[in-house]
């Protein structure tokens, strides 16, 4: 019984990374990709936002992007529009700001939804069998395999010691 469930977990799991890796994206320029394109590698998916509360939040998320891309870690930027309306603007603009004002070099997609009815796939898989996110900024850790590991939300600061510690410990 133990090893039915173990395989039953692993299989689940190893669904889920593939589900993952195949969701077609696009990136701030507006050029196809997909998670595949980030392959064993630990990522931090976070929606962000131009004009919100948390926008604070991409110095740190560059920050944490510089200590440990080396070591395998990817941040990856969602604009969204879905929360007060604080990512009113194009691809480009975003693009502009972010370089600009947070010196930006982690990959920058191109706005989606991450609730409602127009939900992207990628956000549908992400919060499959939990809540939806709340805010602008919220984070999901996700391991090498394609496995979501943790999920944090906006008032998590990129230099959270649980954070961190769960960055450690999925890089290993």
């Amino acid at each position: 019984m133990k090893l039915a469930v173990a395989l039953l977990f692993t299989l689940t799991a190893m669904t889920q990374a593939a589900d993952l890796a195949a969701i077609p994206l696009k990136d701030i320029d507006g050029k196809d990709t997909s998670l595949a394109a980030y392959k064993s590698k630990v990522l931090l998916v976070v929606n962000v936002a131009s004009q919100c509360g948390y926008t604070a939040q991409y110095e740190g998320l560059e920050a944490l992007y510089g200590k440990f891309k080396d070591r395998g870690l990817v941040v990856l930027g969602f604009p969204c529009n879905d929360f007060g309306a604080q990512e009113p603007g194009s691809e480009a603009e975003i693009k502009q700001f972010c370089s600009s004002r947070f010196s930006v070099s982690f990959p920058m997609f191109s706005k989606l939804h991450v609730k409602g009815p127009e939900q992207h796939p990628l956000y549908a898989a992400l919060t499959s069998g939990g809540a939806p996110v709340k805010w602008n900024f919220g984070k999901f850790l996700i391991g090498k395999e394609g496995q979501i590991i943790a999920r944090y939300d906006s008032g998590t600061e990129p230099d959270d010691a649980k954070l961190l510690a769960a960055i450690e410990t999925a890089l290993k």
